[in-house]
C-alpha cells in the first residue's frame, strides 16, 4: 500500500469514532506541498490542513487531531512560517478540529460558523458520542454568513454557503492567490460523500454549496478537498455531477412510493464504480432519502 493510501486509510478510520485518544498517531507523518506563494497544504492523518503564512501571521485551516499537534507545528516551521496566529475550522468533526486547544492553550485566535461553536460545546449522544470540548477549543469569533481575513498580501475569504455535509461548513477562498479549501463539502477519495445528516448535513445543501464555488472559480484555480490529494475546478464539477445523478436517481425511486429500505435495497448506484471508499453506496442512498425527507 502506498504512503498516501496508508495515511488516507488512518484519516478515514479516525474519522469515524471520537475516541482519537485511543489511537497511536506516531507513525503519522505530516507532509506539505506547496500550492501558491505563501500557501500550502498538510497532509496527515484527518482533514487536509491549509496554511496562510507571510508578515501578517500564519493562518491554519483546520488542525486534524490533538496529539499531532507538534507535527503540525514543525511542518508549519518547515514551511518559514511563524507559529500560528489564526485558526479556522470548516466544520466541527473531530479530524479537523481535534488540536484546537493545543493551538488556542498557545493564543490562536479561532474562527468558525455559529453551528460550529454550539456542535462542540454541546457535544453528541449515542451512537458514536462526542464530548463536549472545553473552553480552549471553542472558537472565539464566530458568523453567520462568513468574513474576510485581510493579510498577508491576501483577500481570505471564508464562506458560509448553505453547508450541507454539516450544518456549519465552511469554505475558505484566497482571492489573489486563487486557491480554495472545501472543507468535507469535498473528497477526493474512493466511496462516497459524506452526509452527516445527524449533524445537519443534507444532500441538497451540499450541491447548492459546491455549485456556489463552481461559479466563483476558475480553470486555473487549485482546489483542496477535505480529504485527498489536491484538485481541480474540473474535478469538482465532475464530482457535484455525481452527486446529482445520484439523487435524481434516488429521488426517483422515492416518489414511486418505496421506503427507505426498498431504495436502499434497490442498489441504485451500482454502475458508479466509485471503489470501496469510508462512506459505501447504501449509507450514501440513506444519506440522500434522509435528506429529501427532510425538505
Amino acid at each position: 500500500m502506498s504512503s498516501f493510501k496508508t495515511v488516507l486509510g488512518l484519516s478515514l478510520l479516525a474519522l469515524a469514532t471520537s475516541a482519537s485518544a485511543q489511537r497511536n498517531f506516531d507513525n503519522v507523518e505530516v507532509t506539505s506541498q506547496e500550492v501558491a506563494p505563501g500557501i500550502a497544504v498538510l497532509f496527515g492523518a484527518g482533514g487536509n490542513i491549509g496554511v496562510s503564512h507571510g508578515p501578517d501571521g500564519t493562518i491554519l485551516i483546520d488542525d486534524q487531531f490533538a496529539p499531532l499537534t507538534e507535527k503540525i507545528e514543525s511542518a508549519v516551521a518547515d514551511l518559514g512560517a511563524t507559529p500560528v496566529k489564526f485558526l479556522i475550522n470548516t466544520h466541527y468533526h473531530g479530524d479537523h478540529t481535534g488540536g484546537n486547544e493545543n493551538f488556542g492553550k498557545k493564543g490562536a485566535l479561532i474562527f468558525a460558523h455559529t453551528n460550529v461553536r454550539v456542535r462542540l460545546k454541546e457535544g453528541r449522544g449515542e451512537p458514536r458520542p462526542i464530548a463536549p470540548a472545553g473552553k480552549d477549543a471553542l472558537p472565539v469569533v464566530t458568523f453567520d454568513q462568513g468574513l474576510t481575513l485581510n493579510v498577508n498580501g491576501d483577500t481570505v475569504d471564508v464562506l458560509f454557503l448553505g453547508g450541507g455535509h454539516t450544518d456549519g461548513d465552511s469554505v475558505i477562498r484566497w482571492r489573489e492567490d486563487n486557491v480554495v479549501h472545501m472543507g468535507d463539502l469535498y473528497f477526493k477519495i474512493p466511496g462516497y460523500p459524506f452526509i452527516d445528516t445527524r449533524s445537519g448535513g443534507n444532500v441538497l445543501n451540499a450541491m447548492n454549496s459546491i455549485d456556489a464555488v463552481i461559479r466563483m472559480i476558475d480553470d486555473k484555480t487549485k482546489v483542496i478537498p477535505g480529504h485527498g490529494p489536491m484538485s481541480n475546478k474540473a474535478e469538482l464539477v465532475a464530482y457535484r455531477q455525481m452527486i446529482g445523478e445520484a439523487v435524481g436517481l434516488v429521488k426517483a425511486l422515492k416518489n414511486e412510493g418505496k421506503s427507505a429500505e426498498e431504495v436502499v435495497a434497490a442498489k441504485p448506484l451500482a454502475d458508479f464504480n466509485r471503489g470501496e471508499g469510508f462512506i459505501g453506496p447504501d449509507q450514501f442512498v440513506q444519506a440522500i432519502y434522509t435528506s429529501l425527507e427532510s425538505q
